[in-house]
């Protein structure tokens, strides 16, 4: 194995509950597994059911140890006590000299693991409640050496402590250390971006001042080449050369400058990048959606479509989605009319109606509203009036609500009010706005 692999397997942490098993079987399986009776050693008791059940109770509560630390080490030196009083394990000191068996090697490891795991305050405790019972103990279980095994017995558990704390204490060391490196490369991190920010900055700056300058120097051109164009075409085509040229050199430095602001964070697949603006096109699944949350489209249109920049394209979108929210919000689940109508005399009309809340049906609630609506009346008007346009709402004579709204395709005149036509799909009559709207409003749907 490569030496690589063994720093691999030097650094995995062995996870506790494996520790606590291994420590539960070596105790059970040493301590059934001692001598009954050692040749040269002190007179033991036989064994029988009594020793199985205190072997096990001094072994088996290590399993659990990681949730119960101190109650489980508490339970082990009781059992470890138990067999030393019923002369199952030989007492630490005796005629026969020192005698640290396996039970008193297993207590001093589930000590150390204890003194690891707790807190400063819980080891001490344990500390200071083990020492004073096994001096008791084997004072009374070892009259004859009870100093030499009160003493052996308080070393043996407060050097098993001593060490655990000082493990702890490396332990949280090093975890200090690594926090205090992680802090430290975060912090370096930030300010490698900071310089490289700064740096684009100053970058975004120069090549702006360079695009300016271009651009001037294109306007300035291009009225030099219109008034020498009649009299000098050939001083004429070279300025309108040159135009190109310095053109063509503007985009570069605009490519160069998006190069520049863009930032690493901005990947193709990044989900916290703003999603590609709707179209017209996406209508459709629009009307799809909106029919899933409860409402009856009937979805028709008329003429032969324009092409349309992608700023009308929004346009139409969010003032089709924001009425199909109003519906939804103040009508509930109903049935509704869409038409879009492009005219010949360069208009495209939509109306979006509903029939007014059906007897007995309750509001939708308000997290079935169309994602990215919410702007109301007001924003519907801003929208229509950015491209050039009218908008229409009221109530309809036969109930429900109407929203109509008239774009100039562009290359049009902007129409106005009067240009508006009197009536919608299906004789539907479209009111005044003037009129007073019954419908409730919430934010941004009071019309202004």
């Amino acid at each position: 194995m490569t030496r690589g692999g063994l720093d691999s397997i030097a650094r995995r942490r062995v996870p506790r509950a494996v520790v606590d098993v291994v420590m539960a079987l070596l105790m059970v399986v040493g301590g059934l597994g001692m001598p009954v009776q050692a040749p040269e050693g002190p007179v033991l008791r036989d064994p029988d059911v009594w020793r199985v059940l205190l072997v096990l109770l001094s072994g088996v509560p290590l399993a659990v140890h990681r949730k119960w630390p101190l109650p489980v080490v508490l339970v082990v030196a009781l059992a470890v006590g138990l067999l030393q009083a019923f002369r199952y394990i030989p007492p630490p000191v005796g005629e026969h000299g020192t005698t640290i068996g396996v039970s008193f090697v297993m207590l001093a490891v589930a000590v150390f693991v204890t003194a690891v795991r707790s807190t400063g305050r819980t080891a001490t405790l344990m500390l200071a409640v083990l020492v004073p019972a096994f001096v008791v103990g084997e004072i009374l279980m070892v009259p004859d050496y009870r100093t030499a095994a009160a003493v052996t017995m308080t070393g043996l558990l407060v050097v098993a402590w001593a060490f655990g704390r000082l493990f702890q204490g490396r332990k949280a060391m090093a975890t200090e250390a690594l926090e205090r490196a992680a802090a430290v490369e975060r912090e370096q991190a930030a300010n490698a971006r900071a310089a490289v920010a700064q740096e684009r900055a100053h970058i975004a700056r120069e090549l702006h001042d360079i695009v300016a300058h271009n651009v001037s120097l294109m306007v300035v051109q291009t009225i030099a080449a219109d008034r020498v164009q009649d009299r000098d075409g050939a001083k004429a085509h070279e300025l309108h050369r040159s135009i190109e040229e310095t053109g063509r050199a503007a985009v570069t430095e605009l490519r160069r400058l998006l190069v520049v602001l863009r930032t690493d964070d901005e990947e193709d697949d990044d989900p916290s990048r703003q999603p590609p603006q709707p179209t017209m096109d996406q209508i459709p699944a629009l009307v799809d959606s909106v029919r899933a949350a409860g409402l009856e489209i009937d979805f028709v249109t008329s003429g032969e479509p324009a092409e349309l920049s992608a700023g009308f394209e929004l346009a139409v979108y969010r003032v089709i989605q924001e009425a199909f929210t109003n519906t939804l919000k103040h009508a509930g689940r109903t049935s509704a009319q869409l038409s879009l109508t492009w005219r010949r005399d360069g208009h495209l009309v939509l109306h979006v109606c509903d029939a007014g809340r059906r007897p007995g049906h309750e509001e939708t609630p308000p997290g079935q509203a169309l994602k990215g609506a919410g702007h109301g009346l007001v924003g519907m008007r801003e929208r229509v009036a950015a491209v050039g346009g009218t908008l229409h709402t009221g109530e309809r004579p036969s109930g429900g609500y109407c929203v109509h709204a008239t774009i100039p395709l562009p290359g049009h005149e902007t129409t106005g009010p009067d240009a508006t036509p009197p009536g919608d799909p299906g004789g539907i009559t479209c009111p005044d706005p003037a009129l007073p709207h019954s419908r409730g409003t919430s934010e941004g749907d009071t019309p202004p």
